[in-house]
């Protein structure tokens, strides 16, 4: 079921600053015990298709005492403990122990705790391994890597949505002691990303703007910050660059051989030589790498964060599969016609857009989706709707409203919103449920159509506009004249935090009630809200005052008929099938 949780935060992220008044709603829907009424008089049937990952992405990865791999999920909200043997999951720390986002994490050097970084709440946790928190203390927006020293000195790096360099008091009482400092809108180390001590006692890691290895001293403790630019802090030494070309790397740690390795997002594997800076290709694998750790016996481990996949990287080059990857998250999903008139579905999954086929679920092709936009290339999909040939995407995480081509994979038209939902065309417009600007917009001016208290799904039939309310449960109809959008008229009420919203056929639509974890139908000429399918298993709450949908929950229907839900949990797609 989601809502929204509790949780005393100062949010770094931009987009967080949202303090939305939602708890204070009251939201139930007409309780209806059967299957619904389908407009067809059949009943309607569900499968499970497009089966994913058994991990929600996997980020930072750490071996416990315990010889297990502890593994950071941010997208899953959790961290996990994996039999490194057999993938078993043998126990996980969520949201009830005060975990919200984890990309990083590290065991303190007596083995009785770790602590995990929090990116988007900027905060750093640390935990016993009975799921007891110990600590949990503010550094800045976007803290990520975390390692200690052989001194038992930590130090934690900010990225994505911050620049900086910190050390922090183990016991997180004492305030961080800033070594290079974050100053909005500088990126003096272009995102030192996951990182290790060297024999030297400097800090090595990826300058995953820059494309390069780098070094940092440290300093010792009280020594006064560092600031500048990065130019600047190489001539003052407190920059070395290590080895350069790279495209997006990630993470480097230090081999029992003595050899940095360092993960490149394009899949790479690199093995780089201090004295020289030379570096050779070990090994390509899938792009999506996240993080790698080395067990006792001097193992290689990585993970995979757009894929979710964990594996042992063996000295010949050739893996062992730990744990199996795929789709990590499905969100909204759309449906275009295929080859054979077969529905042809995709689907936003985080990092990538996945191309299903719609009668298999037999995954046809995956595009990356840029977290550091790029011209004219598909942001991370969070909504997406049908558009033609074409598909509107939608974004909150990087405030954009695009139109992408997947026969080409580029964009053909792109907005700047400010908290986009969802969006789609009608009567020739793109239209857009934007949190932020307090209802349904047009993208050309920001005009506004539609007032709605928290914006969330949109549906069309290419002329008439509905718009769901995530906050009151109600859906909203817009009807146009003459391309004039007229005053919003309710079509249905009683909703339990609508998300995904669809036209399925004249005169009805269907919605995903993410407060009762149900898929329903509304039909248009009386407001009644039936009940399709229950208990599926939807995306996680969202954070207090941060984006109330959080992982949208889509669904669509197909030029077949077919109703397709984003089922978020099990990372699969739900069809429902009428015959």
């Amino acid at each position: 079921m989601k809502k929204i949780e509790k949780l005393s935060v100062k949010f770094g992220l931009k987009l967080l600053f949202l303090a939305v008044l939602i708890l204070g709603f009251s939201c139930s829907s007409d309780d209806d015990d059967g299957g619904g009424e389908d407009p067809g008089d059949t009943d309607p049937i569900i499968e499970e298709i497009g089966m994913g990952a058994a991990l929600h992405g996997a980020n930072g990865i750490y071996f416990g005492p315990d010889d297990n791999l502890y593994i950071a999920s941010f997208y899953g909200q959790e961290v996990l403990v994996m039999n490194k043997e057999n993938g078993d999951i043998s126990n996980s720390f969520g949201l009830e122990e005060n975990v919200t986002g984890p990309d990083d994490l590290i065991f303190h050097p007596d083995g009785e705790s770790f602590y995990y970084t929090d990116i988007l709440t900027g905060y750093v946790g640390r935990m016993d391994l009975n799921g007891n928190l110990l600590g949990y203390q503010y550094v800045a927006p976007g803290v990520n890597p975390i390692t200690f020293n052989d001194e038992g000195r930590l130090f934690v790096a900010l990225d994505f949505q911050a620049d900086g360099l910190f050390e922090i008091d183990p016991n997180l009482t004492d305030p961080p002691r800033e070594i290079v400092p974050y100053i909005e809108d500088t990126y003096p180390l272009g995102f030192f990303n996951a990182f290790d001590f060297g024999p030297d006692g400097r800090l090595y890691g990826p300058s995953f703007l820059f494309g390069l290895v780098i070094s940092v001293d440290v300093g010792d403790p009280g020594d006064p910050p560092n600031s500048g630019s990065f130019q600047e802090l190489v001539a003052d030494g407190t920059i070395k660059i290590v080895s350069d070309g790279f495209t997006y790397p990630v993470a480097a740690k230090f081999g029992p051989d003595g050899l940095l390795n360092v993960l490149d997002q394009t899949g790479e594997v690199f093995k780089v030589n201090l004295e020289t800076g030379e570096k050779s290709l070990f090994a390509t694998l899938q792009a999506g790498l996240d993080n790698l750790a080395f067990d006792a016996d001097g193992n290689l481990y990585i993970s995979n964060a757009d894929f979710g996949w964990i594996i042992e990287l063996l000295p010949s080059g050739e893996t062992r599969t730990i744990s199996e990857g795929g789709m990590i998250g499905p969100m909204g999903i759309a449906a275009l016609t295929g080859s054979n008139n077969q529905d042809e579905l995709f689907v936003g999954d985080v990092f990538r857009m996945r191309n299903l086929d719609g009668a298999s679920g037999e995954e046809k092709n995956v595009y990356k989706g840029y977290l550091v936009p790029e011209p004219n290339k598909l942001t991370m999909p969070f909504s997406v709707q049908a558009d033609g040939e074409n598909l509107v995407v939608t974004s909150w995480f990087s405030e954009l409203v695009q139109i992408w081509d997947p026969d080409t994979d580029e964009t053909t038209e792109e907005y700047t919103m400010v908290v986009p939902i969802d969006a789609l065309r009608v009567n020739g417009e793109i239209v857009v449920s934007d949190l932020g600007q307090g209802g349904v917009v047009l993208a050309s001016d920001n005009s506004l159509i539609a007032p709605v208290t928290v914006a969330s799904g949109l549906a069309t039939d290419g002329e008439i506009l509905w718009a769901a309310d995530w906050a009151t449960g109600q859906v909203w109809q817009i009807d146009f004249i003459d391309g004039n959008a007229q005053t919003p008229v309710e079509v249905a009420t009683g909703l339990s935090f609508p998300e995904g919203l669809a036209f399925e056929k004249e005169g009805y639509l269907v919605v995903v009630e993410t407060g009762e974890n149900r898929l329903s139908r509304i039909d248009l000429s009386n407001g009644e809200v039936s009940i399709l399918f229950e208990n599926l298993e939807l995306s996680g709450p969202g954070l207090e005052g941060s984006v109330p949908t959080w992982w949208f929950d889509g669904v669509t229907v197909g030029p077949s008929g077919d109703i397709y839900v984003s089922g978020w949990g099990p990372n699969v797609i739900y069809r429902v099938s009428t015959e």
